[in-house]
């Protein structure tokens, strides 16, 4: 597989589960999309939204969609490690929630890390994304209300764990975590030392950070 990406973006959720599952894979390192038109043209080969992660199979086909490609992976493996098989007591949280993350979560971080792409007129832009990133703290609150512990499901490490392992890290940053969301902070924080991890987030952070 070849795994197309940028360290600490949103591509280390699939890296860490091609290591986690042992799966041989290919790192291409994309640059910096928001400010390269190069970056984003070569992308746009195999992603058309130039996105990370794009992940090319064995086969050669395409996938994209962070929460596609964790339910694909686990299927292929026949692996229920982090994603918690048809019919167990986890399976629909674990559903609910992630799709939770992807739906509401990291949009925010799509349209406020660049809000040039969605608002033309210059002076609207910064209060554009001070309203998207509000709007994600809220998410961020909704997904502690319902945090279980020492994982989010409770009991069970899951692929959630990694995103929030990961997301934690972006926007508004772990201070605010500490304060507003201290059960996710928690959850990210033992994610970091999970043995079968730590090699990606040393990739992805630097070293003092994990």
């Amino acid at each position: 597989m070849k795994l197309y990406g940028e360290h600490g973006w949103g591509s280390a959720l699939i890296e860490a589960q091609l290591e986690w599952y042992g799966i041989d894979y290919e790192f291409k390192a994309v640059g910096d999309l928001f400010k390269s038109a190069d970056a984003r043209d070569k992308l746009a080969e195999s992603n058309p939204i130039s996105q990370v992660p794009t992940l090319v199979m064995d086969d050669g086909s395409i996938m994209t969609e962070s929460a596609a490609i964790t339910l694909l992976l686990a299927e292929q493996q026949n692996d229920e490690s982090l994603v918690p098989a048809s019919g167990s007591p986890e399976r629909a949280a674990f559903l609910r929630w992630l799709i939770f993350i992807v739906a509401n979560v990291y949009p925010t971080y799509t349209y406020a890390d660049d809000p040039s792409r969605f608002v033309a007129a210059e002076d609207a832009r910064k209060d554009y994304e001070n309203t998207v990133r509000a709007w994600g703290e809220r998410m961020y609150s909704v997904l502690e209300d319902n945090a279980g512990q020492p994982w989010f499901l409770g009991d069970r490490f899951s692929a959630i764990d990694i995103y929030l392992c990961l997301m934690t890290r972006w926007e508004p940053g772990r201070k605010w975590f500490e304060e507003h969301a201290p059960k996710l902070l928690t959850i990210a924080i033992a994610a970091e030392q999970v043995d079968e991890l730590k090699e990606t987030w040393t990739r992805n952070f630097r070293v003092s950070q994990i």
